[in-house]
């Protein structure tokens, strides 16, 4: 059984390796330069990022690979070619886990006693509309920083409003800079020299990132968008057909990832069926929705619950019972 998983990994792993090398190599090299038609090829690949990203998150958790020196390896290399650092991603992964929902990690919700709806606004649409995957590939321009430097910046943004603090706390730790520097050197090398090979036609290049980005950012809080606060083991599971769920390895099961984020993509319609969990919307109903906009402290359907509940949850989570979603 591991080796099949194995297999099937990596069987994965060089599809989506073999995706980011047609973009960033074979077809600037190669296939522009018989035609510019080729360039329509982008569209798909840009379709593929659901999937890359979801073969980097099996890496931040360790499922990707039984061996976890290999398992690390191969999710670097992804996450090079997606264009972020692994060691930044993985940091914010593991800490949206544990502050999902919580005052650090609410990124629609605001507080109408110190802010408006308008200025939440102005912070939350550009995220939306790709700035999260901007910040998270402008992040390779902290390769220059010193390390006196990242202790400044740790100071600077340390917040109970904010998660960043935390995440540039854990990236600077000794052995974490360091692989984190020679991730970003690699981001930048790649992306550079894709730019060259595209030459002219470089704007075909940063289109398909700028896809990306739109695609990353808008999917990556619909889980949770509009959900009870101070409850970071809930998420939704957001409907798919079944081929669609496979292409984006069950990522739309996100309440159950959440609940188990030990187990492998494959594992959790398992999991799903198993905790008698349901399905809470549509996907793009959940993606679409989003355009609603920030979100008042105050609104009756993301209030938190009585603190009982919440250990509760957490309590029988533990145990291994299914809980129920609010």
């Amino acid at each position: 059984m591991v080796r099949r998983q194995s297999a099937l990994s990596i069987a994965l792993g060089s599809a989506a390796l073999a995706t980011l090398l047609l973009q960033l190599v074979v077809l600037p090299l190669l296939l522009l330069p018989l035609d510019l038609r080729w360039a329509w090829l982008l569209v798909p690949i840009a379709l593929t990022t659901v999937p890359l990203w979801s073969l980097i998150h099996e890496g931040i958790h360790g499922t990707l690979l039984s061996d976890r020196g290999w398992n690390d390896r191969l999710a670097r290399v992804l996450a090079v070619g997606y264009g972020g650092p692994f060691t930044l991603l993985k940091a914010g992964h593991l800490l949206h886990h544990r502050y999902s929902r919580t005052q650090r990690e609410r990124s629609e919700v605001y507080d109408p006693e110190r802010t408006t709806w308008l200025a939440a606004a102005r912070s939350y649409y550009p995220r939306l509309l790709g700035g999260l995957y901007a910040a998270e590939i402008a992040s390779v321009l902290l390769v220059v920083l010193p390390r006196g430097g990242w202790r400044l910046l740790v100071r600077q943004t340390d917040s109970l409003d904010s998660v960043s603090g935390l995440l540039f706390e854990r990236v600077a730790r000794r052995d974490n800079l360091r692989r984190f520097r020679l991730e970003a050197l690699a981001v930048i090398v790649t992306y550079t020299g894709s730019s060259i090979a595209y030459g002219r036609h470089a704007w075909l290049l940063w289109i398909a990132v700028g896809a990306r980005a739109l695609m990353v950012s808008l999917a990556d809080n619909a889980y949770h968008y509009r959900t009870r606060l101070e409850r970071p083991l809930d998420a939704m599971n957001l409907r798919l057909p079944r081929p669609l769920e496979l292409f984006v390895l069950a990522f739309n099961l996100h309440q159950v990832h959440h609940r188990h984020p030990g187990l492998r993509w494959h594992e959790l319609r398992a999991a799903f069926a198993a905790d008698r969990d349901e399905f809470h919307l549509g996907w793009f109903a959940a993606v679409a929705r989003q355009f609603q906009g920030p979100i008042p402290l105050t609104a009756e359907d993301v209030r938190a619950l009585p603190a009982t509940d919440t250990v509760q949850q957490w309590t029988a989570s533990m145990s291994g019972a299914p809980s129920t979603s609010p």
